[in-house]
C-alpha cells in the first residue's frame, strides 16, 4: 500500500495529501471559474458535456478540437486543470502523445484517459508516450472494467450499452476484480500516476483494491454509493463527479421549465445576471 508523500508537481501533491481530491468537472469557462470561487484548487472537465455543447457523441474520438480549445480557455485560470480526453482521440501512442503535449503547453497539469476495453498492451503504449510527450502532465488512467458490458444500464453512454461516469448506478460489469487489477498493473507500469475506476462502489471492493496499488486511486462519486468522508476512510485518493453537475444542471433548467409552464415560480439558486457577469470579468485573460 503506498505512504503519503508529496511531490514537485502540486496537483499530484492534492492526491497526497490524506484526504480525498474532491474534483469537481466544469463544461466552460463560467462553472469553472464558480468552482474556483467555491474553492475548489483543481477543476477537471467532462467529455460528455463538451460534446454535448456541439451536437457530437461523447466517447467517440470526435471532439479533440474542442477538448483543445476548452483547455486553451482554463488552462490559465487560477485553479489546476485536468482534462477528460477520452481514449485520446487517436489510437496511435505517438498522435495521443502528442496532444497531451498540447494539453501541457495551455496549461493543463492532468489528463485523463479511458481505456475502453481495449487491447491493454494499446492502452499502456499511450500512457507511456504521454509520460514522454508531457512528463509534466499527471495522467490518470482509466481503466472500463466496472462500467462497461452486458448488465451496463442507462447513463452517460446508456443509449450504446455504457455504463458508469456516463451513468451512475453502480452496478458492475461482466468483467471483475481479476482483469481490473491485471489492467491497472500494466498501466502503473506503464507510468500512469493515478488510476480511475468508474462504476466500483463496493466498500470491500474498494478497500481491497486501494491495499494492492502502488498509486492514487480514483472513483467516480455516485449518489446512491459511499459518501465522499466514506471513500476518504476506504483509503480513495481521489473523487471525480465525472458529468454528474452538467446532468443535474440540465435537470434543473427542466424543472424550472415546467414549472414556469404551468404557472409556479421556480425554486432553486438562481445566480443573477451581474454574478454571472462578474465571472468573467474577475477572471485572467487566457492568452
Amino acid at each position: 500500500m503506498r505512504a503519503l508523500r508529496e511531490t514537485s508537481n502540486p496537483f499530484a501533491d492534492l492526491h497526497h495529501a490524506g484526504t480525498p481530491l474532491l474534483l469537481p468537472n466544469a463544461w466552460d469557462h463560467a462553472t469553472a471559474m464558480a468552482m474556483a470561487r467555491k474553492g475548489f484548487r483543481a477543476i477537471g472537465t467532462t467529455s460528455l458535456a463538451v460534446a454535448a455543447a456541439v451536437g457530437l457523441p461523447d466517447g467517440a474520438s470526435a471532439t479533440r478540437d474542442e477538448t483543445l480549445r476548452l483547455a486553451l480557455i482554463l488552462g490559465s485560470q487560477p485553479f489546476l486543470l485536468s482534462v477528460d480526453a477520452e481514449s485520446g482521440f487517436s489510437e496511435d501512442p505517438d498522435e495521443v502523445g502528442e496532444f497531451a503535449r498540447q494539453l501541457e503547453a495551455v496549461g493543463a497539469v492532468g489528463i485523463n484517459l479511458e481505456d475502453a476495453l481495449g487491447p491493454v498492451d494499446r492502452h499502456a503504449a499511450k500512457i507511456a508516450a504521454v509520460k514522454a510527450a508531457a512528463p509534466g502532465l499527471f495522467v490518470n488512467a482509466r481503466t472500463d472494467t466496472y462500467w462497461l458490458g452486458e448488465r451496463g444500464e442507462g447513463g452517460e453512454r446508456g443509449e450504446r450499452g455504457k455504463h458508469g461516469e456516463r451513468g451512475e448506478r453502480g452496478e458492475r460489469g461482466e468483467r471483475g476484480t481479476a482483469e481490473t487489477l491485471s489492467r491497472l498493473d500494466a498501466y502503473q507500469q506503464a507510468g500512469a500516476d493515478g488510476v480511475f475506476v468508474p462504476g466500483l462502489t463496493d466498500a470491500a471492493e474498494v478497500t481491497a483494491l486501494v491495499a494492492r496499488l502502488d498509486v492514487p486511486l480514483n472513483i467516480l462519486y455516485s449518489p446512491t454509493g459511499p459518501t465522499v468522508p466514506q471513500l476518504g476512510d476506504l483509503g480513495v485518493s481521489r473523487i471525480s463527479l465525472g458529468s454528474f453537475l452538467y446532468r443535474r444542471a440540465m435537470g434543473a433548467a427542466l424543472d424550472a421549465l415546467d414549472e414556469i409552464r404551468e404557472g409556479h415560480r421556480p425554486g432553486g439558486r438562481t445566480p443573477t445576471y451581474e454574478d454571472i457577469q462578474r465571472i468573467g470579468a474577475d477572471a485572467p485573460r487566457h492568452a
